[in-house]
């Protein structure tokens, strides 16, 4: 299929995210490794997609495209209305700065900041300051607000991940990425995260992309995107755990 500006200007006025014949590849010649191949996606904001497949089907190399934090070897992502093939390297990283939020598994917080310091880090890298409502809204939601002045070393890892929801929603992303945000966690955390994820998308109208291996995770979502060997082989409505689980045991 080929991309005309007229798509592109649709996607701008539908969606606040989509990826129009997105590849990518690593090494040359026969050497060669096709870790996306051509795939076509939109995201309509407000809503919670869940991304599943096997090892290696490309679920990570999505997110990391649709995040900005790698260039497609070829296709196009628009992201809140802005085609990021027209970024150079400080523009792409300043509207990762103000327009992404991103959730990792190892949580990634500055070990010597207060779980507080952690969460306005994003705006205070921007010189700016947190909106106090905002804040504190954002605090209750999560909530450690009686763990503020911890440093990491000083939380459990839920209440860590709980920290790092909270960073993500600091600066009111477009688009949330987790990149499977409930991996080091156990089973009563990863239901408080996800529930926080859920409620972001809920209460407070926030677009999430979530990548997991977790069939209960992506049960949490509205939309399940499957991949297998860099493609879609499944884009549909969220399903049961048990569905789920059915689905991947089918993909191999």
């Amino acid at each position: 299929m080929t991309v005309t500006d007229g798509m592109i200007d649709a996607v701008r006025n539908a969606s606040i995210l989509a990826a129009y014949e997105l590849s990518r590849e690593y090494g040359s010649g026969e050497a060669a490794v096709v870790a996306l191949d051509h795939v076509t996606l939109e995201f309509v904001p407000g809503r919670f997609t869940a991304v599943m497949g096997p090892s290696g089907s490309g679920k990570s190399t999505l997110l990391h495209l649709l995040a900005g934090l790698d260039r497609p070897t070829s296709g196009t992502v628009v992201l809140d209305g802005v085609d990021l093939g027209t970024l150079d390297d400080r523009r792409l990283t300043r509207l990762r700065r103000d327009r992404i939020g991103f959730i990792f598994q190892s949580f990634n917080l500055l070990p010597v900041l207060t779980a507080a310091e952690n969460i306005r880090l994003p705006l205070s890298i921007a010189g700016r300051r947190a909106d106090p409502e905002w804040f504190d809204q954002l605090v209750a939601a999560v909530g450690i607000g009686d763990r503020l002045d911890h440093r990491p070393a000083q939380l459990s890892g839920g209440q860590q991940q709980r920290v790092a929801v909270a960073r993500a929603l600091i600066s009111r992303p477009a688009v949330l990425f987790a990149d499977e945000p409930t991996g080091n966690l156990d089973s009563k955390s990863s239901e408080g995260v996800l529930t926080l994820l859920r409620n972001a998308v809920d209460q407070l109208g926030q677009t999430v992309l979530m990548v997991t291996h977790d069939a209960r995770a992506a049960s949490y979502a509205d939309r399940l995107v499957v991949l297998a060997d860099g493609r879609v082989v499944e884009d549909g409505q969220a399903r049961s755990t048990d569905a789920v689980l059915d689905l991947m045991k089918s993909l191999g």
